[in-house]
């Protein structure tokens, strides 16, 4: 659903740490992860990242830089974009695999909600409808941002 309360979207871009964290719901929770381990140790998903600190979109960052691959992200139509892409709600994964569609009926049968929500490859991170960075930048402003702040005094 895209939780902002708490968030680090709120705390960055409005310097403000309001409204309540995230609900939990444990049953979710449990069946979530245990669904996303059951995935893991059958061997079909060659990544995975919870979607806590940052939402969707830090997740993706994090695992392009990790890995050296790009990634296009698609904002489902009936979303409140901001709310999806940086939406810190609990129990909330992001994998990827060699077959999206199969690990959505899958997930489906097992009574957990999933969507695809793009694609890996090439060298760069796209927001549909938005603008691309490359890996490479993406991964030198994240890596380099400490030291340049240090050497600034």
């Amino acid at each position: 659903k895209g939780h902002l309360g708490r968030s680090m979207l709120l705390r960055v871009l409005a310097g403000r740490d309001a409204g309540p964290p995230p609900p939990v719901d444990l049953k979710a929770e449990r069946r979530n992860g245990d669904f996303v381990r059951g995935l893991i140790r059958a061997g079909r998903v060659s990544a995975c990242h919870d979607l806590s600190d940052g939402g969707l979109l830090v997740a993706v960052a994090e695992m392009a830089m990790a890995g050296g691959i790009g990634a296009t992200v698609e904002v489902p139509d009936g979303v409140q974009p901001l709310a999806w892409l940086f939406g810190e709600d609990q129990g909330r994964y992001i994998v990827t695999a060699a077959d999206g569609a199969a690990i959505v009926a899958i997930a489906k049968a097992a009574g957990v909600p999933a969507t695809v929500v793009g694609a890996t490859g090439g060298a760069v991170l796209t927001l549909s409808g938005a603008n691309s960075i490359s890996v490479a930048d993406l991964r030198s402003a994240h890596e380099g941002w400490l030291p340049a702040y240090m050497n600034a005094g």
